[in-house]
Parts: C-alpha cells; sequence; structure tokens
C-alpha cells in the first residue's frame, strides 16, 4: 500500500522515523552551545539594513530594544543562523520560518468563520520541522520571563505546546490526507481540549482576542486609518509610522510611484482565480500610502492601499509588501520560486486552512535597481491576536496549546506526517529536550539582546524608540 503520492508504505514511514530517532536521538534536541565561529547577530542585523529603506531600519531596532522578547521577534534571521548547527531528523515539511507566538492568532476564512492559524509567513520555505518547533517554543520561555513567571511554570507551558504539537501529529498519521486537509481549529466550534481551557477570567487575554476579532475589518481599518479631506477619503497623516504618497514625495515622483503602484495591482489581478478577480475589478484605487508594519518586517516596503466600492464607495483596505528571501534560504535551498512574492503566497496556502481571498503577488522591476518583489492580502479581515503582554500563566499555557496543535496540523500537509510522529513517539522525551532547548536559547537571547543595546550605545546601530 502506498499513501499521499508516496511509493514507500506506511509501514516503511514509521521506520524511517524511527531510523532518524535512532540516528538523531530526541533527547538531543536540548542542546544548545554557542559555536566559536558564530556569526554575531549585530552583523546579521547589519546585512539585513542593506536591503532595506534606511530611514526606516532605525525603527525596526528600536522596536527590537523594548525587551528581549521584542528582540527575538525581530531576531529571525539570527536564529536560523544558529539552528542551522542544531540537530535534525532530516524530515522537511513546508516550514512558516517565524514561528514565535505572536504569528499566530485568528482571521476570518472566506466562509465568514473565524480560524485560529498561522498568520505570517514572509519567511515560508521549505526545512526541517524541528526549526519551527523550536522557534515557537523558545518564544514562549522568553515571554514568560517578561512575565516574571517561574522557571517551572515556563518549562510547564513550553512543554504544553510541544506535546500539544506531539500529541496532535499522532492523531494526523493516523488520519487521511483528507480529514488532515480539512482540519482546522475554527473558534466557533472549539475542540473540547480548548473549550474547557477558555475562560474569561483565566484566560482574559485570549478571551478578547476571540470577541475582538470580528470587529478588525476594512471599515474598522478605514475608521482608524482614513478621513474625508475635501470630500475624498484620505490616509491620515503620522509619521513616521504612516506617510501617504501625496506627502512622501513631489507631484511628478508621487505621478510615477501611483504609476508604479498600478501597474503591481492590474498585475497582481493575474495571480488571482478568476472569480476573485472578477471581485477586485468591482472596486477601484483611491489613495495610497506608506505603512510602517510588525518589528522583523520593518524597512521592507509596505504599502497600503484604499479602494473603494464602484457602486456604493465601500472601503477595502489592502496591503502590498516587499518580500525578500526567506531568512531560511541561506541554510537549506534556494527558493524553487522566482518571484519571492509567490513563495510567500504559496507558503500561506499549503500551511494555512484556508487564505485570504485576496492574496497574490507581483514583482515590480525599478529601473537601475532590483527588482522587487511583493505580496498583496487584506490589511484586515477579522484578524486578532492575544495581547502577549497582559497574558495570564493560564493563558499562555492555552495560546501555547493552540499554536502547538495549529502547527502540527500544517506541518501535516506538507511533511512527512507518518515519520514526524514515529519519531516524537509517545513518551515525552521530545518534549522535555525542547523545554531544555528553550531555557538555555534564551539564556543566549538576553545576550543577544544585551549586544544589541551595546551596539546602539556606541553608535555602531542607530534606534529611533517609541514608534
Amino acid at each position: 500500500m502506498t499513501v499521499d503520492g508516496d511509493r514507500t508504505t506506511v509501514a516503511e514511514r514509521v521506520a524511517r522515523g524511527k531510523a532518524a530517532r535512532a540516528t538523531v536521538p530526541r533527547a538531543s534536541h536540548a542542546d544548545w552551545k554557542v559555536l566559536p565561529n558564530r556569526v554575531s547577530p549585530i552583523t546579521l542585523l547589519e546585512e539585513q539594513a542593506t536591503t532595506r529603506v534606511p530611514e526606516l531600519v532605525p525603527i525596526r531596532h528600536g522596536r527590537m530594544l523594548v525587551s528581549p522578547f521584542t528582540y527575538y521577534r525581530g531576531a529571525a534571521l539570527p536564529m536560523a543562523s544558529d539552528l542551522a548547527d542544531t540537530p535534525t531528523s532530516g524530515i522537511r515539511v513546508q516550514a512558516c520560518g517565524d514561528a514565535h507566538l505572536s504569528n499566530f492568532g485568528m482571521f476570518g476564512s472566506p466562509e465568514r468563520h473565524l480560524f485560529f492559524d498561522v498568520n505570517d509567513f514572509d519567511e515560508t520555505a521549505p526545512g526541517p520541522w524541528e526549526w519551527d518547533v523550536k522557534r515557537l517554543a523558545a518564544s514562549l520561555e522568553i515571554a514568560g520571563r517578561d512575565h516574571d513567571f517561574s522557571a517551572k511554570r515556563r518549562a510547564a507551558i513550553v512543554q504544553c505546546s510541544v506535546r500539544a504539537y506531539r500529541e496532535a501529529m499522532r492523531d494526523f498519521a493516523a488520519s487521511s490526507m483528507l480529514d488532515v486537509w480539512y482540519s482546522r481549529l475554527d473558534m466557533d466550534e472549539l475542540l473540547p481540549r480548548f473549550r474547557a481551557l477558555l475562560d474569561p477570567r483565566r484566560t482574559p487575554s485570549v478571551w478578547n482576542a476571540i470577541a475582538k476579532a470580528r470587529a478588525h475589518d476594512s471599515h474598522q481599518a478605514f475608521d482608524k486609518l482614513c478621513s474625508v479631506v475635501a470630500g475624498s477619503p484620505r490616509f491620515r497623516h503620522d509619521p513616521p509610522l504612516i506617510v501617504p504618497l501625496d506627502d512622501s514625495a513631489t507631484a511628478a515622483d508621487a505621478a510615477l510611484v501611483t504609476t508604479a503602484l498600478q501597474r503591481i495591482f492590474d498585475a497582481y489581478r493575474r495571480t488571482l482565480d478568476p472569480d476573485r478577480r472578477r471581485l477586485v475589478d468591482q472596486y477601484r484605487v483611491e489613495h495610497l500610502a506608506r505603512k510602517v508594519v510588525g518589528v522583523g518586517s520593518v524597512g521592507t516596503e509596505a504599502w497600503i492601499v484604499l479602494l473603494l466600492d464602484r457602486t456604493h464607495g465601500t472601503p477595502l483596505l489592502l496591503q502590498i509588501k516587499q518580500a525578500e528571501a526567506s531568512v531560511l534560504e541561506r541554510y537549506t535551498a534556494k527558493s524553487a520560486f522566482a518571484n519571492h512574492g509567490h513563495r510567500v503566497v504559496a507558503g500561506q496556502r499549503l500551511m494555512q486552512a484556508a487564505s485570504d481571498i485576496f492574496l497574490g503577488w507581483e514583482r515590480f522591476p525599478s529601473e537601475g535597481d532590483a527588482a522587487r518583489d511583493y505580496y498583496l492580502r487584506q490589511l484586515r479581515d477579522w484578524k486578532g491576536s492575544a495581547d502577549i503582554a497582559g497574558m495570564t500563566a493560564a493563558g499562555m499555557a492555552l495560546w501555547a496549546e493552540m499554536c502547538g496543535w495549529t502547527l502540527a496540523r500544517a506541518h501535516a500537509r506538507s511533511g512527512d506526517r507518518v515519520a514526524i510522529a514515529s519519531y516524537l513517539g509517545k513518551s515525552d522525551v521530545f518534549d522535555r529536550a525542547i523545554a531544555e532547548f528553550s531555557a538555555a536559547y534564551a539564556d543566549q537571547n538576553d545576550k543577544d539582546y544585551a549586544a544589541l543595546q551595546d551596539a546602539v550605545k556606541s553608535g555602531r546601530l542607530t534606534a529611533h524608540t517609541g514608534v
């Protein structure tokens, strides 16, 4: 019997997982040590700055300086460099590449259900499944330290997430591929294991995120970001975070950028399915602005586009975001996609239970500069993420379990779920190993955060805080 288009049998895939366990013991994942040839994270941040908008790079550094956790959010490349020297089973999946706990949350499906899923794919690429698990687990340890949770409590939270991943992967290994594909965490029909934990008193941050997510749509974004000027809706001027095109360039330059972005938008339409292309055609482009987003993404080009329904004038807000090479690529393999926007979209569609109906990509060839790749999506569509700073220990444990289950589902769609489940086994050996790794890597993260502080104090890096 063959499965999943593979010529190997289920028994052979189980054997593959067990063989990998013999070669790379699960307990070996606890190891973390700094190698003599480790590249400085500051050097890696400087490398990334060379391809980013110069005036925005200090904002990125400033956001990373807020805490060890915000540093970690922006340090996907340094961690990828570190993970490249850690043990792996040799089983690959479509990896998120930046699977920290803030990159999970709620969003609206095309059928208007509220799902919990991975929600950031800038770094997605094929890679070891362990790298995503370790990035998620270490983020929980670091966030727990920010909350002054005890070491015992932090270890329990990390193990909660890894156990959810391991048990979910075993469930998916016993399921058909179609059942795996249809699996999703619907916030209206929570799995019993999560419904029992969800409580407005014990887990207020998660409860509030679910309650508020549906309010986060284009109308809410319009009210927050736009105002009516001389009878026409326009993005508000809020530099340096939001800069309307009219305010950031001369009239001639603005016309050129408008024309360029219109070309990107027109070409993007061709990446959509015919029905969604028809939907987009019912809108016209009204206004453009540059918007600073996230932590790690700050400095890449990101634009927000205001579109109006041609019939009723109702708003739709899209984001045009630059896509660079995944941080995983220099440690794995060059992307199979010629366009990194396409890479992001393909990875998102493969990993998510359901994706934004406006998701598409395009490339803009700049004269005298290297071509830039972009992907487009809705700016907000029932999007919601829990307030990490306001999480109780119970709330973080619940979030950790939801993230672990969701990451396993995403990996099971693209990787050999049977071999991974066989490798993980029934015991908690892997769970405890990852908890040990997370504590050791959080210690390293503290040192790297201090190095960033020193680099700013010495003038090696420039940082703008408070933005």
